[in-house]
């Protein structure tokens, strides 16, 4: 009688194990992953810290995890990790458009919602993307900018994040298509130049722009570590004023930057909320109030409901909101805040 109860738990025990599923079963259980591009990357931190945010008021588990290198095979091996862990959702801030597909269909078959933000993967590798802006809106309005700041004409160069980076691609993409148009024909597009979002190395390489093209005008930095980088070469080479900058930057690393002209403004969202934004849609996902197509629409917390609709790239996204334009009007009230 003893060995039949025992059996009968053992059994139990293994059936609840096997239709718990990712997460364990149990609301409270759920284990949300995000995975970012690279460590020492303020941008990150501050993401990586609003997801945490939004996965803990939901009442679950958050897992923060970024290699050391920005690079696919870096991610790759942490998604498997997380697979191996069976977390319940991978929220993915992607190094590669495509190279990470293999690992993340292995996830999504395995039952985990997989998931992008920021830097989207391909969309056979997702059920949605969190997208801070409208790209489209952020390649024509740095263009705008650099029309500006350069008084129409003359020579300008992007400094990019790396060159897999599939968020920076689509911006120089739209950037590209903005400058084809005739009210920008006397802007020349030089050069672009990848700093990989490292610091050392977008230093370098703004220096080896200014020493290439002593007419430059104006650098477009669509990467916070770029921009930052950019300013304090203009900076100590005491060209504030000849080369300006724009792009998207912290406030807290910028101020200094917007404060003494070398990049009269900039733009950018709230790191906080687009990271808080993608622990709301990892929630609705796993509890099914959203499979990823578009016309849903699920609460996010603090920041009211949103809808997915479609992406350029042919899948889905949700779109946090335009960017914001930070100058010396306004940096002193945000460079405190991110």
């Amino acid at each position: 009688m003893k060995k039949v109860i025992v059996l009968s738990l053992v059994l139990a025990l293994i059936c609840s194990a096997v239709f718990a599923g990712p997460g364990g079963g149990q609301q409270g259980g759920q284990r949300h992953a995000i995975v970012f591009k690279s460590t020492g990357n303020p941008y990150g931190e501050r993401q990586m810290a609003g997801f945490k945010t939004g996965i803990e008021e939901q009442g679950f588990e958050a897992i923060l995890r970024a290699p050391d290198l920005p690079t696919a095979e870096a991610q790759i091996q942490m998604i498997e990790q997380l697979v191996a862990q069976r977390v319940t959702s991978i929220c993915i801030v992607g190094n590669d458009f495509d190279a990470l597909q293999p690992v993340l269909t292995r996830a999504k078959n395995q039952g985990i919602k997989v998931y992008s933000l920021d830097s989207a993967v391909n969309p056979a590798s997702r059920l949605t993307h969190v997208n801070q802006a409208d790209s489209e809106k952020i390649g024509q309005t740095l263009v705008e900018a650099a029309y500006d700041l350069a008084g129409g004409s003359g020579e300008i160069a992007i400094l990019s994040a790396t060159s897999q980076a599939s968020n920076q691609n689509l911006w120089i993409d739209y950037m590209k298509k903005e400058l084809a148009k005739p009210q920008y024909s006397r802007l020349n597009l030089v050069k672009i130049a990848y700093g990989d979002d490292l610091r050392d190395k977008s230093v370098s390489e703004t220096e080896a722009l200014l020493l290439s093209y002593p007419n430059l005008k104006v650098i477009i930095a669509p990467t916070t570590v770029g921009i930052a980088a950019a300013g304090k070469v203009l900076t100590d080479k005491q060209l504030v004023g000849r080369v300006k900058l724009t792009g998207l930057g912290l406030p807290s690393e910028m101020a200094e930057y917007i404060d003494n002209g070398a990049c009269p403004y900039m733009y950018l969202w709230n790191p906080i909320d687009v990271g808080y934004l993608g622990a709301y849609v990892g929630g609705a996902l796993s509890a099914n109030k959203i499979t990823g197509a578009s016309g849903e629409s699920f609460s996010a917390g603090r920041l009211g409901q949103y809808s997915i609709v479609a992406a350029p790239d042919g899948g889905t996204e949700v779109l946090l909101g335009p960017p914001f334009k930070f100058d010396k009007g306004n940096i002193n009230d945000w460079k405190a805040v991110y």
